[in-house]
């Protein structure tokens, strides 16, 4: 009886101690503070634009729903960008799927001496638009839904023309679709299996 008394009470010193769960409920999640610390940390990296904020109408056999659509965008101005759309019954929660879908759909923009690398045409939808790169002390010189985006991706000096449908959303996805597209020389180098000097 002894023997078995003095192995249960060696056993219990050579085990390890718990370490203090970090929350009330027993578990190891990360407390509500950490997260809202990281979800602050995000908010101070992007920049975020509410583009457009419209109200619209679904028919169902009961009669019409009214709920919100927003479009919105993100970007850190480093060549970094992205766009989302969201919908809900109000305009905060609208707001605020659309930015997650923004964060989650964000894409990385090859940027040469503040200007994009190369011209390019896009087109989404019925509306078509064209990037062209400028000289230093130009600015963006874009009008309508297209301005937003450029200006969160970093870019300093551009020319865009919008074709086409004036529609912010078709507009918006176009432009997004053309900086998606971009291609510095090394990558078009790489792909050809050639030199940048050779191109």
């Amino acid at each position: 009886m002894a023997e078995e008394l003095e192995n249960t009470q060696q056993t219990v010193a050579n085990k390890p101690e718990r370490k203090p769960n970090n929350n009330r409920n027993g578990n190891n999640r990360p407390r509500r503070n950490d997260r809202d610390k990281r979800d602050r940390r995000e908010a101070d990296e992007f920049d975020k634009r509410t583009i457009d904020i419209r109200t619209v109408q679904k028919v169902i056999a009961g009669g019409r729903t009214m709920s919100m659509s927003a479009l919105c965008a993100v970007g850190d101005k480093k060549g970094r960008v992205g766009i989302g759309l969201g919908k809900a019954k109000e305009t905060a929660n609208a707001v605020e799927k659309a930015l997650t879908e923004a964060k989650r759909t964000m894409i990385n923009v090859p940027i040469v001496n503040g200007t994009i690398p190369h011209e390019i045409i896009a087109k989404f939808g019925a509306s078509t638009i064209k990037l062209m790169p400028a000289k230093e002390g130009t600015g963006i010189i874009a009008g309508g839904a297209a301005r937003p985006i450029l200006e969160l991706a970093g870019i300093k000096n551009i020319t865009a023309k919008n074709h086409g449908s004036n529609s912010k959303i078709n507009t918006v996805r176009a432009t997004f679709k053309a900086l998606q597209s971009l291609q510095t020389a090394e990558q078009i180098a790489q792909a050809r299996g050639k030199k940048v000097e050779d191109l």
